[in-house]
């Protein structure tokens, strides 16, 4: 006998909501609709998925499609939200298109949070948290996550600093020289964060300030000199194998 087809198929679209999801009949309009009608091309009775960040991911059925929005029926719940770990990526701010790159993704691998911190070589002061976001609303989109990091407004390192919770490693990038990545991070589990400079790396005086951290942990990512971006990539990528959920 042939197998069932999976329902839903693996092609079904799938689309981030802001309002938390409750089985019923819910209207979508906007850049979302253009998408799921001219981009996907959705026929009436096709299935579709959506995810809020809050109640998971959930199925539904597009009963009215029109030209500018349409009615998806929502009938069932996929999955609960995910369990995320518990890992912030605190990283400087790099030039538009590097940082796009970065909270992307930040969101395919799992972080929890991205902090944009401030330091003395940082050459962007100025961030569009909005397009952050919607970077990551697409990566999780596409990657099949239920959950989204937080982004928070950028603060400044010596705040960051000042302002550090206790039970929280804080493993940075030392471009100068730490204790090998893979190892410091399977010593220290639990709670964690990651700290990657700007371009040009953190100036002396902001290297000793975070040396002098109590919870800061100097660590190398081997012996290549890295862009910030693909430090903080792989630094994170390094902690989701030696503590995250890739274990």
């Amino acid at each position: 006998m042939p197998a069932t087809p999976a329902w839903p198929p693996d092609s079904t679209p799938r689309l981030f909501v802001e309002a938390p999801i409750v089985p019923g009949e819910r209207r979508i309009d906007g850049p979302q609709a253009h998408y799921l009608v001219a981009v996907m091309r959705l026929k009436p009775d096709a299935p579709v998925k959506l995810f809020d960040d809050d109640t998971g991911e959930w199925l539904g059925i597009a009963r009215h499609v029109g030209k500018r929005d349409l009615i998806v029926d929502v009938t069932d719940r996929l999955r609960e939200r995910e369990a995320v770990p518990d890992l912030w990526l605190c990283a400087a701010p790099i030039k538009k298109g590097r940082i796009d790159w970065v909270a992307e993704k930040a969101c395919e691998l799992g972080v929890d949070r991205l902090l944009p911190v401030l330091t003395r070589r940082t050459i962007v002061d100025r961030l569009n948290l909005e397009r952050l976001r919607a970077h990551m609303i697409e990566a999780a989109e596409q990657c099949g996550r239920t959950a989204l990091p937080s982004l928070d407004e950028p603060v400044k390192l010596a705040a960051l600093l000042r302002d550090w919770p206790a039970e929280r490693v804080l493993f940075f990038a030392d471009e100068t020289g730490g204790a090998p990545a893979l190892e410091a991070m399977r010593a220290r589990p639990g709670p964690a964060a990651i700290l990657v400079g700007p371009e040009g790396g953190f100036d002396p005086s902001e290297r000793e300030a975070i040396r002098a951290h109590p919870q800061a942990v100097g660590i190398a990512l081997g012996p290549r000199i890295l862009r910030a971006e693909t430090a903080a990539a792989a630094a994170v990528a390094l902690w989701m194998a030696a503590a995250g959920d890739w274990r």
